[in-house]
């Protein structure tokens, strides 16, 4: 189900109008949340509308939340598709700009609907490892849940919804 955010109705993941009061239905090209105008007010992302049949409402509505938690030192990222991971870029550099050891750019999460979603270390000084193994740069690993992503010294717990 998702919200209307005009109405705030719970409708059907497939509408691309609310049934309750008829908005016209947007979603967010990076991260697929429902939204007016034209840039997502939680990512920045385009806004647009879906057609009937389209690839990427269809990748929208079936991808996973992503949540990576450390909770020890507060950090709970939420998991936005293209979504740069760093303490100066990106939409979690607020959240991490105290971890030292995390690159300005440090790496980058992605969805793929036939893979699921994945971490690629964008060539990072203290590097990336997930469930222990090193990534070498530019090498997307698929995550699941429960695997701990460690960007430098800071470790994230995977959880996928």
């Amino acid at each position: 189900m998702i919200v209307c955010p005009n109405c705030k109705e719970e409708i059907d993941d497939n509408s691309r109008f609310c049934d309750q009061c008829g908005q016209q239905l947007l979603f967010c090209t990076r991260c697929g949340r429902v939204g007016l105008g034209r840039r997502c007010t939680h990512c920045g992302g385009e806004m647009c509308e879906m057609s009937e049949g389209d690839a990427m409402a269809t990748t929208i509505h079936s991808m996973p939340l992503l949540i990576l938690q450390n909770g020890s030192l507060g950090l709970s990222l939420v998991g936005e598709n293209q979504a740069v991971i760093g303490r100066k870029q990106g939409p979690y550099a607020q959240q991490l700009a105290a971890q030292g050891y995390i690159s300005g750019t440090h790496a980058q999460l992605r969805y793929h609907a036939d893979r699921g979603w994945c971490i690629v270390d964008l060539g990072s000084s203290n590097g990336t490892r997930v469930s222990g193994r090193q990534l070498e740069p530019d090498v997307e690993e698929t995550l699941k849940s429960g695997d701990i992503v460690a960007l430098a010294n800071v470790e994230l717990q995977v959880n996928i919804k």
